[in-house]
């Protein structure tokens, strides 16, 4: 005897429903879940499996006395061939599906290291449907190759093919809603300034602590300059290591507003550009970045060596050298704003007011006792 019941996701879809102990020999029209506690939870029985008489009793051990039968008519999907379906159109560069769907979900694994961004406003356009859902972890965490980044799924065993459709559009519409970006393996010029460090009346704790970030993240410290709070020789410190071979220059100490404090002032003089200064994060509300573009790079050259042409220390790049200024507070706090803007610079990401403005959200350290950073809301509201 068969029975028939209406699906609720709006299709109109009419499921026939078979006494188990008739099915042999019938096609299953969907996933079949099993849990036992403490042992398995996992497919049974997979789509498209036909029943044997073997089957029964493991069925009606599974609480199954009836099995759904049905069939996908032009107007509708399963929830396996809508799940990849999506799951295409929300991958985007760097991104890669993980497995088969299981009961219409599928997992996105980052194809590469690198910088996870999510497109906030298409996932949230596509997550409006209500029969299809993508969800991620946060946008501008730094992941690694075959860490898994987010999922997606189609909610009704049937949903219907325009939903499909026009969630797919949103997806592919916005180039895919996660990627991961490619981070550079910066050579990194350092400069620490501070009259107590350089004459030696406190120990630096600085460049071990910039130092170990830099090579975690695949770089390398090309040269580390101590310099005292004097803008000429803070000044030319970082023309040498541009010099040397810098594409990133970082620089601790001297931003706060203290007569002393003059680093702001010599990262001005070489030509930086695009300098903004302080950044709505705790700790790190005293943040500096600037960029010296290609063509300064040239001018730098040529006020410490003449002619532009036959300089053998001169080195044009392709992209401008970001310059970051870390206030004190990197040296007491293990994590701060630098933590947060070094992935994105590496990313290739421009850094400027608005971007040091959205960090407000979540940009409160809740200065733990136990630091669990990346596990943790800092940073996570952009």
């Amino acid at each position: 005897m068969c029975d028939s019941v209406r699906d609720d996701s709006g299709s109109g879809m009419l499921f026939k429903t078979i006494p188990v102990k008739d099915a042999v020999g019938m096609v299953l029209a969907h996933d079949i879940t099993e849990i036992r506690k403490g042992e398995f939870k996992g497919r049974a029985f997979k789509k498209g499996h036909v029943v044997n008489e073997a089957d029964i009793s493991h069925l009606q051990r599974l609480g199954k006395e009836h099995l759904y039968v049905l069939e996908i008519g032009q107007d509708d999907m399963h929830e396996n061939e809508a799940a990849y379906a999506l799951a295409d159109a929300l991958c985007g560069d760097g991104v890669k599906i993980g497995s088969e769907p299981v009961e219409g979900k599928i997992n996105f694994l980052a194809a590469r290291d690198g910088l996870l961004k999510i497109n906030a406003d298409a996932l949230k356009a596509f997550n409006m449907f209500g029969e299809v859902i993508c969800a991620t972890i946060h946008s501008n965490t730094v992941v690694k190759e075959g860490q898994i980044i987010g999922g997606t799924r189609a909610i009704p065993l049937l949903i219907r093919r325009s939903v499909v459709e026009d969630a797919v559009k949103i997806a592919k519409d916005a180039g895919g809603v996660l990627s991961v970006k490619e981070m550079v393996k910066p050579k990194v010029g350092l400069v620490i300034t501070g009259n107590e460090v350089y004459h030696g009346r406190i120990k630096d704790a600085f460049a071990p602590l910039i130092t170990k970030k830099i090579i975690d993240l695949g770089g390398e410290i090309v040269a580390t300059y101590y310099a005292p709070d004097d803008v000429s020789y803070i000044e030319a410190r970082m023309r040498e290591l541009i010099q040397s071979g810098a594409d990133l220059l970082i620089t601790t100490g001297g931003m706060s507003v203290d007569p002393d404090d003059v680093t702001r002032f010599a990262i001005r003089n070489i030509g930086a550009t695009d300098l903004t200064y302080g950044s709505a994060v705790l700790p790190g509300a005293m943040f500096l970045v600037a960029y010296l573009s290609s063509q300064r790079h040239g001018d730098t050259e040529i006020r410490r060596h003449g002619d532009f042409e036959h300089s053998p220390c001169h080195r044009v790049t392709a992209s401008p050298i970001p310059i970051l200024g870390i206030p004190a507070c990197g040296m007491y706090h293990k994590i701060t704003i630098f933590d947060l803007i070094l992935p994105r610079i590496l990313a290739g990401e421009r850094i400027g007011r608005k971007e040091l403005a959205e960090l407000g959200h979540g940009g409160l350290c809740l200065n733990c006792k136990e630091c669990r950073y990346p596990i943790c809301p800092f940073g996570k509201g952009c």
